[in-house]
């Protein structure tokens, strides 16, 4: 059978506390307790020094526990060492011998009130302040892990750290808050200890005066003499490694404002500052002056100041230029290192692949307009973006894909940029410290401001200062925060383009959904009657025109229903559209009428003179001289009731509606076309103008 180091120490934490447990029942030779004492001495040193090498808190995470099982290894010492010095004539080895002269120094006294004050420092002082710090810390912890969590979703949103490392820093953050609840726990340990110590020592010194005037027949002084020794120096044994324990606790618990190790922090940091040696040095040498003070101790540790001080102030010039041709080398050399695992990276081709991924949404950010996107600065963009998501999908029946946000330096600090699909579709400025000011129509006067446009609408407005905030309002002016600009426009542009941003993936995932709770749809209809391409052109289509998607069922029964128009996709859009009237009916309708413009008889008779066949359907051919005259008038009827009607509904037959929409696209965009038969009964249809061909 072959041994390894690994597979000896995996299982040597279970059988340290075994033999932890046998040792308060079984009694030990003297020779066995000096090991323990001088091994317990040695863990205890152990744990000391790796709290101050180490940075943070979590590089040590196995404290708490290592604090429980150190106490109880020193409290089964304690028992073993009493169990000797009672039963052994206070005989408990040469390591408590060694401890009680060297600190007794044949005086008992003296050494018991040593013991008694280590013990109480230990109590009072150490272990209550770092019990006192490690619930703090647990508390303001817990208080912070929202705050931390949600700093590392903003960071992942914007692209800053991808999914591996925020999923590290969540557990970072999980660990430490568990670190700091231990440690508020575990304190407790430390502090039974002290007070168990200060009992054990009691027992010790009094069992051990029974005992030896009582059975063993000793005089008072030689029973004085030699279990006063016996018990400090058993409590000395015991406390010193408790001591350093409780020491490492309180080090471990103040290190979380550390950069570096311990060392190096107490060197750098209490030398930054020479000019303070020096003065502090001069304090020294004018207490001399002090009578009774001594003169010679004054003046060495004044002069020894001084001469550091001076020292650090001549070194500071020489030392920064170190430091900074070091920064350069480091970063030289980091930059040389990039390079080459970038190219290492890049040679795989797979890796190269990656960079053809197009991210469907994106948004940079001026650095002045980051904070306004950062969580963490109290930013509420991404908040505000999620809110909108949730009622886009209400309202159209999609859920848009994540917007990847990022800081771009080469563009204007105020400025901002929407992606779709890895090119720019919109950008603008806003102004971080102004409000962005609309004239609602019942503006009483003017307010000097900043002329702009408002970037969803196009609508004329100013940037008001925040100091001119409440004249502007009492003015009349509608007023909107910097991050309600930004994401009205976004709203606006992912409205424009969600017929682009609707995936085939997309599409499976709604069915996916749908058949959840309506099988027999989905099962009957997908694919063997539409394809799941032919149902994302057809919602896609939708979409581009404003209509919700979110009657997924009654949009796959219109298809299984008029499957004999697929071949003409449009004219099967045009069966859907009717089918989801009440649907387009609510949306476009205002308080249960509808202002439209309608097409005269003879103009609608025109345009379906002008439709053509094809094989891959039918369009609409008609005369530049018609077209024109047509967009002609169609633009004055526009202008004409554009006061009681903001945004133009055109109003045709059914069968003229696809083949009019298409040809105003190309002139008039986003002006919205209806047929009779996609208007709910329970609506009143206002003819607001007419659109003739003259």
């Amino acid at each position: 059978m072959k041994f390894s180091l690994k597979s000896i120490t995996s299982n040597i934490v279970p059988v340290f506390l075994l033999l932890v447990i046998v040792l308060i029942i079984i009694p030990l030779p003297t020779w066995l307790l000096d090991f323990m004492l001088v091994l317990n001495i040695s863990i205890s040193l152990i744990i000391l020094l790796m709290t101050m090498y180490i940075k943070s808190p979590l590089e040590f995470s196995i404290f708490p526990s290592l604090l429980l099982v150190t106490t109880i290894f020193r409290l089964s010492l304690n028992i073993s060492s009493t169990r000797l010095i009672l039963g052994n004539k206070g005989d408990a080895g040469q390591v408590v011998y060694a401890f009680g002269h060297f600190v007794t120094g044949n005086n008992a006294v003296v050494g018991f009130i040593v013991f008694i004050l280590i013990a109480v420092v230990q109590f009072l002082v150490i272990t209550k302040g770092a019990e006192r710090v490690a619930e703090v810390s647990a508390r303001f912890t817990l208080d912070a892990m929202p705050g931390k969590q949600m700093a590392i979703d903003a960071d992942l949103n914007s692209g800053l750290i991808d999914e591996a490392t925020a999923k590290k820093r969540r557990s970072d953050v999980q660990r430490e808050a568990d670190f700091f609840g231990a440690m508020d726990g575990a304190s407790k340990f430390v502090k039974g200890d002290a007070i168990f110590s200060i009992v054990a020592a009691f027992v010790n010194l009094i069992g051990g005066a029974v005992i030896g005037l009582a059975v063993e027949g000793m005089d008072f002084g030689s029973v004085l003499s030699t279990y006063s020794i016996a018990t400090v120096g058993d409590g000395l044994v015991s406390q010193i490694p408790a001591l350093l324990i409780s020491t490492s606790m309180g080090m471990i618990v103040t290190r979380n404002a550390s950069e570096d190790n311990l060392n190096a922090d107490m060197r750098q940091q209490l030398t930054s500052q020479p000019r303070v040696l020096c003065i502090a040095g001069g304090v020294m040498v004018i207490a001399m002056v002090i009578p009774g003070f001594p003169k010679l101790a004054c003046l060495m540790c004044g002069a020894l100041l001084i001469t550091c001080g001076i020292l650090l102030m001549r070194s500071a010039p020489a030392e920064a230029e170190a430091l900074a041709a070091q920064a350069a080398e480091e970063q030289a050399m980091e930059e040389n290192k990039q390079a080459l695992s970038e190219m290492e990276y890049y040679k795989d081709i797979d890796n190269v692949y990656k960079l053809l991924n197009v991210e469907p949404i994106e948004m940079e950010f001026g650095y002045s307009l980051i904070p306004l996107a950062d969580e963490a600065s109290g930013g509420t963009f991404i908040e505000r973006v999620i809110i909108f998501r949730k009622q886009f999908a209400l309202d159209m029946g999609m859920v848009f894909p994540s917007i990847r946000m990022r800081d771009n330096q080469h563009i204007n600090p105020n400025q901002y940029v929407i992606k779709i699909k890895g090119e720019v579709v919109a950008q603008n400025e806003v102004l971080v410290d102004h409000y962005l000011a609309l004239d609602s129509g019942n503006v009483t006067r003017e307010v000097d401001g900043i002329d702009t446009v408002e970037p969803a609408f196009n609508i004329p407005a100013k940037w008001i200062a925040e100091e001119d905030k409440l004249a502007a309002d009492m003015a009349g002016y509608t007023l909107i925060d910097p991050t309600s600009v930004m994401i009205t426009h976004l709203s606006e542009v992912i409205r424009q383009h969600a017929y682009e941003l609707l995936s085939r993936q997309d599409v499976k995932t709604m069915l996916d959904k749908l058949k959840e709770t309506s099988p027999a749809t989905v099962e009957d209809i997908v694919p063997s009657v539409v394809s799941v391409a032919y149902l994302q052109k057809v919602l896609s289509m939708l979409l581009k025109e404003g209509v919700p998607i979110r009657d997924l069922e009654t949009i796959l029964e219109t298809l299984s229903d008029y499957q004999h128009t697929l071949k003409d996709i449009d004219i099967t859009v045009e069966y859907v559209r009717q089918a989801l009237k009440r649907t387009i009916t609510r949306r476009f309708a205002d308080a249960g009428q509808i202002r439209v413009l309608t097409l005269d008889t003879e103009t609608e008779n025109k345009i379906v003179a002008g439709v053509k066949k094809s094989e891959q359907g039918s369009y609409l051919a008609l005369d530049p001289v018609t077209i024109q005259k047509l967009m002609n008038s169609l633009n004055e009827q526009i202008e004409r009731v554009k006061e009681v009607v903001p945004s133009p509904i055109v109003l045709t037959s059914p069968i003229v509606r696809v083949y009019f929409k298409k040809l105003v696209d190309q002139f008039i965009p986003n002006i919205t076309v209806l047929s009779f038969n996609e208007i709910d009964n329970t609506v009143q249809i206002q003819a607001v103008g007419n659109v003739v061909i003259s």
